[in-house]
């Protein structure tokens, strides 16, 4: 069996990835169904910065998933970054963790109509239970790391991959201190790597989760970047950086939009380690009315720009 990859040949480089909540300064306007003026001041003042780019699938209503509810709002955010022409989601519906019975069908209908209206490349979603009954948890937790929660992940992953019309890129959960908690014995990088090889699936590594793991289990300073070796990294399509912070000994994962030094250190490592790799994502940018970046993300996003560039061009570091 092959690893199921998206069909990229080339390093893509530097992408951006996007959570627009429906309502909020950071996201979309309802009454005009468009990215507000920040976010548009964004992407134009950044047009030249990505290669790519993915929205975060939020919920618009309580309703059931009609994809036509959200044409329109998609197309006018891809409309004002004409530059992300290779285009992905990010899923939060997959619920990819579960180990109860729900529906998929009516999911992955939306998702579907999706990918065909705007040709996505890529579904990517974290390795996460997103909702119990039905019910939506404020922030997804890890997989239950128990053999039979490795079963139930497996089912879930090879359903939607024989359902979904784009590849589905399985992500490494998070493990935030104090937003939720993990149950089971198995190590969480032996769990991803048996859970990946049995679905051949493509992966995203996010790096603030990978630390936000080790961090969890007591481990400080060279011991964050130990057992990179455990994680499928011939898998690796994608890797995610998204601002986390060390708040009172807890490793956050905040999504502000400041990358930590701990971050750039492991993306640094990991660069050699993934020859499959095709993207590096800044992921939920934070920025000023104006649409420039806050003043204390810059520092480490020039150099993410930097490190990026010289893997896509093969410069070394």
């Amino acid at each position: 069996m092959a690893i199921k990859f998206p069909d990229i040949k080339e390093k893509l480089g530097l992408g951006v990835g996007f959570d627009l909540p429906w309502g909020d300064s950071f996201g979309f306007d309802l009454e005009t169904n468009s990215p507000t003026q920040r976010v548009h001041r964004f992407l134009k003042r950044h047009r030249e910065d990505f290669n790519y780019g993915f929205l975060s699938c939020h919920p618009k209503g309580r309703g059931q998933l009609e994809p036509h509810d959200y044409f329109e709002g998609f197309e006018n955010f891809f409309s004002s970054a004409p530059n992300l022409e290779v285009r992905a989601l990010h899923h939060t519906f997959l619920n990819l963790g579960a180990m109860e019975d729900y529906k998929k069908d009516e999911i992955i209908q939306f998702t579907n109509a999706l990918v065909r209206r705007f040709d996505l490349k890529w579904i990517n979603e974290d390795l996460g239970i997103w909702s119990i009954n039905g019910k939506t948890l404020p922030y997804p937790l890890p997989p239950v790391l128990t053999p039979k929660g490795l079963h139930a992940c497996v089912e879930n992953i090879l359903h939607y991959q024989d359902q979904l019309e784009t590849p589905l890129l399985v992500e490494f959960p998070g493990f935030t201190d104090g937003t939720n908690f993990f149950i089971g014995k198995m190590n969480a990088y032996d769990f991803f790597c048996d859970l990946i090889n049995q679905t051949e699936s493509p992966v995203t590594l996010d790096t603030g989760h990978l630390i936000s793991y080790q961090w969890l289990l007591g481990r400080r300073g060279e011991d964050l970047y130990s057992d990179l070796d455990r994680l499928p990294l011939e898998h690796c399509f994608e890797i995610h950086l998204s601002g986390c912070q060390i708040v009172q000994n807890r490793f956050m994962d905040f999504h502000h939009g400041i990358i930590q030094d701990e971050q750039i250190e492991i993306l640094e490592r990991l660069l050699p380690l993934c020859p499959n790799l095709r993207g590096i994502t800044y992921e939920d940018p934070k920025f000023y009315a104006d649409g420039s970046l806050i003043s204390k993300a810059d520092r480490n996003y020039k150099r993410l720009r930097k490190i990026t560039d010289n893997w896509k061009t093969g410069v070394p570091s």
